[in-house]
């Protein structure tokens, strides 16, 4: 049943992230259509066709490998200044030049004089702006609607003040796992005779209101007495204990190690719905942690390729769409969930996938959005300043002379997936 439960919750991701990626292509499509853009061809996945059908101008598809997609708009590249728009200088010196006259070439190649008007790069930069910027824009968009579908239809899992276990022993975290000896010390909540199921009402006199209150307030009590208060049964019971110290992680920095004072009690955590303003909280938690991975790629991926080889592979690294996939599996089998967890928790998995992708693309550099995202503004910028001081309009910016970088990246970014990819089948990241 297990086999069957993993493989659906693999499908299903996998379904989610083409659906991701076809509405990101939709949100370069829908506004270059309405701005008149020429849009040839809209495609999910890459390699050879699966399937295609025509509408119009416009040819829909997809693909056999669902790793991508892409929407063609014609005239992404303006001609070279000394060029007429069908044709590219006869002779071209070095690689890279002859690399960005080919690219106009193809460019240009069943490009019509009606089409003129309706060129990419002929569009006011603002336009251009929102025809580059739709796709990731849905992606965050994706995010906002799935983060608030599991925070406000499933609720998100908080420990209460209602006691699941009491613990036999005190044991520090540094020896957490093991089982409790004769030499190890009582725990107060077990020497208070609490009992799960028993809820918090009090402690030293101020009413309970959250797991977290009563956490700062043990800890906060060292090893002095202290007046606890429970509901059990419909009433109320109240026990003198002793709070012992501990070492414990810190709650400002979990790195550090501190003594605080230890009951020994284990909250029951429950499902909690919450508001947008939540929704908002957790985006921007996750919008920075995303931004944090992303600005230390370079050396996570290190990390990555020596675990490709043998070393211990970092459980929150990088991984590709084929780790996702895995993690999605263990996902709805790990730590046997509900049904409503195991689609709480996929839904997670695809919103993080999403705002990654979103970020990702913002970088400003070919041939992600980002690099035609700068292109425009930097258009706007340089025609703004030259209206200003009352300049001739510099014209179009020519992100072709930019495509020796996109050719970089590009590479750059198919040595990572297949580092990635490797990894994740020869040393996966794994939940448990």
């Amino acid at each position: 049943m297990n086999a069957l439960i993993y493989t659906l919750g693999v499908v299903l991701f996998i379904l989610g992230v083409i659906i991701s990626i076809a509405l990101h292509e939709v949100g370069h499509m829908y506004p270059a259509k309405k701005f008149g853009i020429k849009v040839t061809q809209y495609f999910v996945g890459f390699g050879n066709t699966l399937w295609s059908t025509k509408r119009g101008e416009t040819e829909y598809g997809i693909k056999w490998i669902p790793l991508g997609g892409y929407v063609k708009l014609v005239g992404m590249l303006p001609p070279a200044k000394t060029d007429d728009p069908h044709k590219v200088r006869a002779t071209n010196t070095g690689l890279f030049t002859q690399l960005v006259a080919d690219a106009r070439h193809a460019e240009y190649e069943h490009v019509t004089d009606a089409d003129q008007d309706r060129l990419f790069y002929r569009k006011p930069w603002w336009q251009k702006l929102i025809v580059m910027s739709g796709g990731p824009i849905v992606n965050v968009l994706i995010s906002v609607v799935l983060f608030s579908i599991v925070i406000m239809g499933f609720g998100i899992q908080e420990p209460t003040t209602r006691v699941n276990a009491v613990s036999d022993c005190a044991i520090s975290d540094a020896e957490a796992g093991r089982a409790c000896t004769n030499d190890d010390p009582v725990t107060p909540a077990r020497l208070a005779g609490l009992q799960p199921g028993d809820e918090f009402v009090s402690f030293n006199g101020t009413a309970i209101t959250s797991w977290e209150q009563l956490t700062k307030l043990i800890r906060g009590n060292g090893e002095r007495e202290a007046t606890i208060v429970v509901e059990r049964d419909g009433r109320e019971v109240s026990r003198q204990i002793t709070t012992s110290v501990i070492a414990r992680a810190s709650l400002d920095d979990p790195e550090r190690t501190v003594n605080v004072g230890f009951l020994g009690v284990e909250p029951v955590r429950d499902y909690v719905r919450h508001g947008p303003g939540t929704v908002a909280s957790v985006m921007g938690d996750y919008t920075t942690a995303t931004a944090d991975v992303i600005l230390h790629l370079p050396q996570r991926m290190v990390a990555v390729t020596q675990a490709a080889f043998g070393a211990e592979r970092e459980a929150d690294g990088p991984i590709s769409v084929v780790g996702a996939s895995r993690v999605a599996g263990e996902l709805v089998t790990f730590d046997e969930p509900t049904w409503g967890e195991r689609a709480s928790r996929l839904l997670v998995l695809l919103a993080s996938l999403n705002l990654f992708l979103a970020l990702f693309n913002f970088i400003p550099l070919l041939p992600l959005d980002g690099g035609h995202i700068a292109g425009a503004l930097w258009e706007a910028v340089r025609r703004g300043w030259a209206k200003m001081r009352g300049s001739p309009d510099p014209g179009y910016v020519d992100v072709a002379r930019m495509l020796p970088v996109a050719y970089g990246v590009g590479a750059l970014l198919l040595v990572m997936s297949v580092i990635l990819i490797y990894a994740d089948i020869v040393n996966p990241v794994r939940l448990s």
